[in-house]
C-alpha cells in the first residue's frame, strides 16, 4: 500500500484575506479525499504553524512542530510579515513521517474527493517518483463549505504555473530551497526545479481536475517589493546549486516544436525561460559534438 504524508501551513488572516475563505475549503476537501481514498491508500495529514495558528488547525491534522524561524530572522523588511520558510515546512513533514510519497500543496489549495487514489494510481502505473499537479480555476463567488459540491463539479479554467507537488522521500535530502518563503513569488519555481533536476521519472499533469483554486486570476499584484526581491534572491541561490545538473528532457514542455515550446515557457510563471536556454543549448552543444566527432572518426578510419 501506497503512504501519502500531505502537509500544508494554515494561518490566521482577516476576514479581508481570500484565505479567510480558502482555507475550511481546503481542511474539508482534504479531509474527503483521504476518506475516499482509505483503505487502499494510507493517507496522513499534516500542518505545520506558528504557536498563534493554533486554534485555526483542525483537530484531525496531525501538527508538526510549530515554527521557529521565519524570513523576518534571514532578512530586514520594512513592513515585517511573519512568513514562513518553505525549506522548514517541508523539513517538517520529511521529519515527521516515513510515509512515501510526500505532498506539498499552498494552504489555498482544495483538492478533489479522487486526489489521493489518482497520484496513487500513476505512482503505480507509471513508477514515477514524483508528480507535478496544475491547479484548476474556479469563481471567487465560493466561499462556505457547503458550496463544495459545486466548487468540485466546476470544471473552472486551467492555470499554468506549479502549486501541487508529490515527490517520494528519498528526493529530499537532495533538495536545494534556500530561504524562499511562502505567500510570494518563487515557492513553485524553487520546488518545481528541484524536480526537474533530482526526479528520475516525473510526470507533469497538466489538465487533470484534481486541485482547485478559488479564484480564477493567474498572477496576482505581490504589493510589498522587498519580499519580492528576497525571493528572487534567493532563488539565485537555488538556481546555481541545480544548473549543473538540469537535463532539458526532463523539463515541461520540451517534447513539443520550438515554438510551443518556448510559448509555453514564457507563459508559465513556474518556468525561467533563462534557465530553459541555458539548458537547451547545453544539451544542443553536446549533441552537436557527440555527431561531429562521430563524423570525424567515420571519415578519418572509414568507422561504420
Amino acid at each position: 500500500m501506497i503512504r501519502i504524508a500531505h502537509i500544508i501551513n494554515p494561518v490566521i488572516v482577516k476576514p479581508s484575506s481570500d484565505l479567510y475563505y480558502a482555507q475550511p475549503i481546503t481542511f474539508e476537501t482534504m479531509r474527503r479525499a483521504k476518506a475516499y481514498a482509505e483503505p487502499q491508500v494510507s493517507v496522513t495529514l499534516y500542518s505545520t504553524q506558528y504557536p498563534e495558528d493554533h486554534p485555526l488547525v483542525p483537530d484531525d491534522f496531525v501538527k508538526t512542530p510549530d515554527l521557529s524561524r521565519s524570513v523576518l530572522d534571514v532578512n530586514s523588511f520594512d513592513k515585517p510579515r511573519k512568513l514562513p520558510l518553505i525549506a522548514d515546512i517541508i523539513a517538517a513533514l520529511y521529519q515527521a513521517t516515513d510515509a512515501d510519497y510526500l505532498v506539498y500543496t499552498n494552504v489555498d489549495i482544495a483538492v478533489m474527493p479522487q486526489f489521493y487514489e489518482t497520484i496513487a494510481a500513476f505512482i503505480k502505473q507509471g513508477k514515477h517518483d514524483a508528480l507535478i499537479i496544475n491547479r484548476r480555476r474556479v469563481s471567487s463567488t465560493y466561499t462556505r463549505l457547503d458550496q463544495i459540491p459545486q466548487v468540485q463539479s466546476d470544471i473552472g479554467l486551467p492555470h499554468p504555473g506549479f502549486d501541487c507537488f508529490v515527490f517520494h522521500r528519498s528526493l529530499y535530502p537532495q533538495f536545494t530551497l534556500s530561504t524562499i518563503c511562502v505567500g510570494i513569488p518563487f515557492i513553485g519555481i524553487a520546488l518545481a526545479h528541484n524536480l526537474f533536476a533530482h526526479a528520475s521519472n516525473l510526470k507533469f499533469l497538466h489538465n487533470q481536475h484534481l486541485t482547485i483554486h478559488i479564484g480564477k486570476l493567474i498572477m496576482k499584484a505581490w504589493g510589498d517589493q522587498q519580499y519580492f526581491a528576497h525571493n528572487k534572491a534567493a532563488f539565485q541561490i537555488v538556481k546555481k546549486a541545480l544548473l549543473p545538473i538540469f537535463d532539458i528532457r526532463k523539463f515541461p514542455y520540451a517534447h513539443l516544436p520550438w515554438y510551443r515550446r518556448y510559448s509555453s515557457w514564457l507563459l508559465n510563471p513556474a518556468m525561467q525561460i533563462d534557465i530553459c536556454r541555458k539548458v537547451e543549448w547545453r544539451a544542443f552543444k553536446e549533441k552537436w559534438k557527440y555527431g561531429f566527432y562521430e563524423f570525424c572518426y567515420s571519415f578519418i578510419w572509414g568507422w561504420k
